[in-house]
């Protein structure tokens, strides 16, 4: 996919990684940007052509509204998402459950009311932005890992079925990126503009699947070893021996 002319419709638009997919999908052309946040009169990119849309993932009329508003769509980015740092074991249930809600049920929710449009303007293209924490977890990681996990098969899952209809389905994985949601991270982050970059590039190439940085290369090359050396090797990096 080229982004020129592309019709997009960005989740999470409001900040971070999400608003340089706003970004950077102007800068290559694109006629036409649907921006989605809970709150869209926050949104402001000083650009007739973006449109501000509101879009909560843990709401099925907003985003079945939102799917309604933007019937032209060709490039669906899911990019919305939390972290609570909730631990799986001592957390709260209520913050764990909200985690896979957002990650997991919200994008499938984003996905299959988008599906139609998608076939019906030739197939288009979806990006789910996923994690390095989709293949491990970390301390204060248990609840956010385990939905990206989740969320990551399912973009495998539904590559196959909608491959049908001609859609394309990209999944992305990244380490850390300097935006609000990694603020009280002191390990090394990306510059959240390398995010859009690297999945529109590889887009143009036909990449399933795109590992923005060294440290999710790392993380997926470790997949095939002992999880036990993998594990040493994370708690040597994070400083917990």
């Amino acid at each position: 996919m080229n982004i020129t002319n592309q019709i997009a419709l960005v989740t999470g638009a409001n900040r971070g990684i999400g608003r340089e997919f706003v970004l950077e999908l102007l800068e290559r052309g694109a006629a036409k940007v649907y921006a989605t946040a809970r709150r869209p009169e926050t949104l402001d990119f000083g650009d007739d052509r973006v449109v501000p849309i509101r879009l909560d993932l843990l709401d099925h009329e907003s985003v079945a509204a939102a799917a309604a508003a933007a019937p032209d769509v060709t490039l669906l980015v899911n990019n919305a998402g939390i972290s609570t740092g909730a631990s799986l074991v001592t957390g709260e249930l209520s913050e764990i459950r909200r985690e896979m809600d957002t990650h997991f049920w919200g994008t499938l929710d984003v996905i299959r009311e988008f599906a139609p449009a998608l076939a019906s303007n030739g197939g288009g293209a979806i990006v789910n932005v996923l994690s390095a924490l989709s293949w491990f977890a970390a301390p204060g990681s248990g609840s956010y890992a385990a939905a990206k996990a989740a969320e990551w098969n399912m973009t495998n899952g539904v590559r196959l079925e909608l491959a049908h209809q001609g859609t394309f389905v990209q999944g992305v994985l990244l380490g850390a990126a300097d935006t609000d949601i990694t603020a009280g991270y002191d390990g090394p982050k990306i510059d959240p503009r390398d995010v859009p970059r690297s999945s529109f590039d590889g887009l143009a190439t036909g990449a399933i699947e795109v590992v923005v940085d060294d440290w999710t290369a790392m993380v997926k090359a470790s997949l095939a070893g002992d999880p036990a050396a993998f594990y040493e090797q994370v708690a040597h990096l994070l400083g917990a021996n």
